[in-house]
C-alpha cells in the first residue's frame, strides 16, 4: 500500500466535514477553503467518496456535501477502498477484488506474508475513523506535510555522500 495525494486530500476533506454539524450541507468552496485542496481536484475526490456512499451530495442552492453517516462509523479502511480500490498488496490475496494465481496453492509467501500483510493493514485501517481525522482538524493539524513525504515507486534507497562514507 502506498498513500497518494488523493488519499491525503480525502482525509482532509472528511476530517473537515466531520467537524460540521450533522445535517448541514457544506459547499465545495467552503471545503476547499478550509482544507487548501484546489476545488477542481476536491470535486473529483468528493465524487469518489460519494460513489462509495461515504459522503452525500445535494445540488442547487443550499446544497453541498455532508458525511453519509456518523464520523465514528466511517473507517480509514472505507476511505482507502473508496479512493484506491484494493488495499491488499496483491490481487491473489484481495478480499474484494481477488484474481486467482496459478501458484497460490504452492506459494509459501502468499500465506506466510501477503495474507498477513493484508489482514493487519485492514485491521489497522479499521481502527481509525473519520472522527480521528476530525480530531486532527480541530487541533489545526494539516496533512499537507504528508504530501512532501509520499513515496514514489521510482525512489531508490537513500544515498550517503562519498565524503561521509568511512
Amino acid at each position: 500500500m502506498r498513500l497518494s495525494a488523493t488519499d491525503i486530500y480525502a482525509f482532509q476533506a472528511l476530517g473537515f466535514l466531520a467537524t460540521r454539524p450533522a445535517g448541514r450541507w457544506v459547499p465545495s468552496e467552503a471545503i476547499s477553503a478550509a482544507t487548501g485542496v484546489a476545488r477542481p481536484y476536491l470535486l473529483r475526490v468528493l465524487a469518489m467518496l460519494a460513489g462509495r456512499e461515504l459522503v452525500v451530495a445535494k445540488k442547487g442552492a443550499g446544497g453541498g456535501y455532508a458525511l453519509a453517516g456518523a464520523a465514528e462509523d466511517i473507517t480509514l479502511r472505507d476511505v482507502m477502498r473508496a479512493v484506491d480500490g484494493p488495499v491488499a498488496p496483491l490481487a491473489c490475496v484481495s478480499l474484494n477484488w481477488r484474481v486467482p494465481c496459478r501458484e497460490e496453492d504452492r506459494c509459501h509467501l502468499r500465506g506466510s506474508v501477503w495474507e498477513k500483510v493484508r489482514d493487519r493493514l485492514l485491521d489497522v485501517l479499521a481502527d481509525v475513523t473519520v472522527e480521528d481525522l476530525a480530531t486532527d482538524f480541530r487541533r489545526g493539524v494539516s496533512y499537507d506535510a504528508c504530501l512532501d513525504h509520499l513515496l514514489s515507486p521510482r525512489i531508490g534507497p537513500p544515498t550517503t555522500p562519498a565524503a561521509e562514507v568511512s
